[in-house]
This record gives C-alpha cells, sequence and structure tokens, in this order.
C-alpha cells in the first residue's frame, strides 16, 4: 500500500511524489533501493531536493507510563536540483545503506509488529512537504536469523517484539531506540524465568546480543531481571543450539548467583538513557500493540504468528496514522 499524496504546501495544482521500494524485504545495514515517482503539477516547478527519512513506530516509559511516538532515524537526499515540467512525469531511482541497528519487522515471512516506514520529502522553491509513506521491511541478518532459530530448536517461542527508545549502558548502541524481541521460555527454564528478552545491536565489524531475564518472584521475594551480553561476527559458523544454551545457562546461573542483587542497569528514566536489567514490576510484561501469545518450536526454528494481532496491511494503516499525527503536531 502507498500513500500517495498531493504536497499541500504548494497547494492545488502542484506536483505529486509516489515513493516505490523494491519488493524484496532488506536487511540490517544493506542497500534499501527503490524509485521515486514525480507527476509534474499544472506550472513548472524547481525541485531542491529529494529526502528519504527512515521512521519508526517507538514506545517510552516515563514517570507517567508508557507513551509511543514516530521517531525519525536516518535521512538521505537522493536527488533534487532540477525543473519538473508542467505534468512531466519524472523517475528517480535511488539506492540508499540501512542503520546496522534497523530493526527486524519479519521473521520466516511473519510480521512481528513493528512499524517502519519510508518517508518522502520534497522540497520545491523553498517549501518542503512530507508527501509519500511506505511500509518498510526488513528481514533478519543471517547470524540473527540463526540465533532465533536455535533459540526456537531449544523450546523458546515468541510472544512480541517492540521498539524502546533510550540506550543500553555499556554498549555500542547508535540508535535513540532499541528493539527487543519476549520470548516465552523453554520448558527447562519455565521455573525459573518468566521470559527471555533479546536485543541484538549490529555493527559493522560484527553483533552485540543482549539477553535479559525476567525471573519469577518467590513467595518472600519480587521477581527482578537480569542482563548478559555476547558478540557474534557476522558470518560466524557456530553450533548454534549448544551456543545460545550456554547463554540462556550463563544468563539464568548468573542471575541466581546474584540473589535479589539489583546491578546496575536499572531503567531509569528512558530520555536519560534507558539501561538494560533492572527492576521490573510484575505488571511489566512490555507487550506489543496487538501481538497474542504465540508458541511454537522445532524444526523449523522459532515460529511466529499473531492471535488477534496485526495483519499487514493494518500495521501499514498504522504507519500512515502516526504519520498523519506526527503532521499535525508540526503543523502546530
Amino acid at each position: 500500500m502507498v500513500f500517495k499524496r498531493l504536497l499541500g504546501s504548494l497547494g492545488v495544482g502542484g506536483p505529486t511524489v509516489d515513493t516505490v521500494l523494491d519488493p524484496a524485504p532488506a536487511r540490517p545495514g544493506s542497500a534499501l533501493t527503490g524509485q521515486v515517482h514525480l507527476k509534474g503539477g499544472n506550472a513548472d516547478f524547481d525541485i531542491d531536493h529529494i529526502t528519504l527519512e527512515l521512521v519508526a513506530r517507538v514506545e517510552a516509559e516515563h514517570e507517567e507510563g508508557e507513551s509511543e511516538g514516530v521517531v525519525v532515524f536516518d535521512r538521505f537526499t537522493v536527488g533534487g536540483g532540477f525543473r519538473l515540467g508542467e505534468g512531466e512525469l519524472r523517475s528517480v531511482p535511488f539506492t540508499v545503506v540501512l542503520p546496522w541497528e534497523t530493526p527486524v519487522t519479519e521473521l520466516y515471512g511473519q510480521g512481528l509488529g513493528i512499524v517502519l516506514g519510508v518517508r518522502t520529502e520534497l522540497s520545491v522553491a523553498g517549501a518542503k512537504d512530507k508527501g509519500d509513506l511506505d511500509q518498510l521491511s526488513i528481514a533478519p541478518l543471517p547470524a540473527q536469523e540463526a540465533i532465533l532459530e536455535a533459540l526456537g530448536q531449544l523450546g523458546f517461542g515468541f510472544k512480541s517484539a517492540d521498539l524502546e527508545y533510550g540506550r543500553i549502558r555499556g554498549t555500542g548502541q547508535q540508535l535513540p531506540f532499541y528493539q527487543e524481541i519476549e520470548l516465552t521460555p523453554a520448558p527447562q527454564y519455565a521455573h525459573q524465568v518468566n521470559e527471555i528478552e533479546l536485543t541484538f545491536l549490529a555493527g559493522p565489524g560484527g553483533m552485540e546480543v543482549v539477553l535479559e531475564a525476567d525471573k519469577r518472584g518467590g513467595f518472600f521475594s519480587e521477581g527482578h531481571d537480569t542482563v548478559t551480553r555476547f558478540t557474534v561476527g557476522h558470518h560466524d559458523v557456530r553450533d548454534w543450539n549448544t551456543e545460545v544454551d550456554g547463554w540462556i545457562r550463563q544468563l539464568v546461573e548468573h542471575r541466581a548467583s546474584y540473589g535479589s542483587h539489583q546491578g546496575a542497569y536499572g531503567h531509569g528514566d528512558p530520555y536519560a538513557g534507558h539501561g538494560h536489567g533492572g527492576h521490573h514490576g510484575p505488571d511489566d510484561h512490555r507487550s506489543g500493540p496487538g501481538m497474542g501469545t504465540v508458541v511454537a518450536a522445532g524444526a523449523a526454528g522459532l515460529a511466529v504468528g499473531v492471535v488477534g494481532g496485526m495483519v499487514a496491511a493494518e500495521v501499514v494503516d498504522e504507519v500512515g496514522d502516526f504519520f498523519e499525527g506526527d503532521e499535525e503536531e508540526e503543523e502546530e
């Protein structure tokens, strides 16, 4: 689905813009390709520049609770410096490189409920207008897919995924938010943790894997979190099932060894730096919007499904809704 839009700031008779992304899902750190299609208005217009913005729906925690909003996490100028004639049709092809930390939106072709978009801004004769928005689909990197596959084969199930505003202290995180993938525990760990939260922080030289365990609270103690970090190469060849199971065991053992210790990575004000591994209250499940509980594991790895959740078209509509709301705020 594509949101075609008349450039409102130029009034009736201005040019229109329609950006079409190539259909195959892109991957973090790789090229995103497509074309910006322009149609001239009822007069000639000078196109100063064509800019693509990568936008994401992100959740933020603060003292009043949680809120959601749109974050622009990269911008690319892909064209401009020409005159678009009256009624002229022109296509501008583009190739841009996505940030390495671009969130994963799908696994095995199934959506995770993550909302990303590409918004096109046209600057014409000094006036700027955001004229088009498209859904952005991102498939996992090979190492990310291998780790998720191993978790599925070990018995973990997909619960939800979301984007959290803030930073994980002690990591090389670059974007102002990070992705959390929540997993239901494998049977052998179900008596020790409620869920496992997984974050990938990829970069040119490899990837940090951040695992957080939300421990079950006992009769005399509250539940609390612990966190561990691991580093892998993009093209590592490992026995991933054994490797990942070792990570989980280390995470659980680390938690047990510290008892009720609160750790140094508390969840504070997200705008001051969002830390991984602090205390969560018993009701803090961080479920993604519209996502139901999905449990499936086996030979196909971590299976993803949605019970009463968002299908692809609804995700695009939600991107559009956030885009409209964001633009209204800017106009105010």
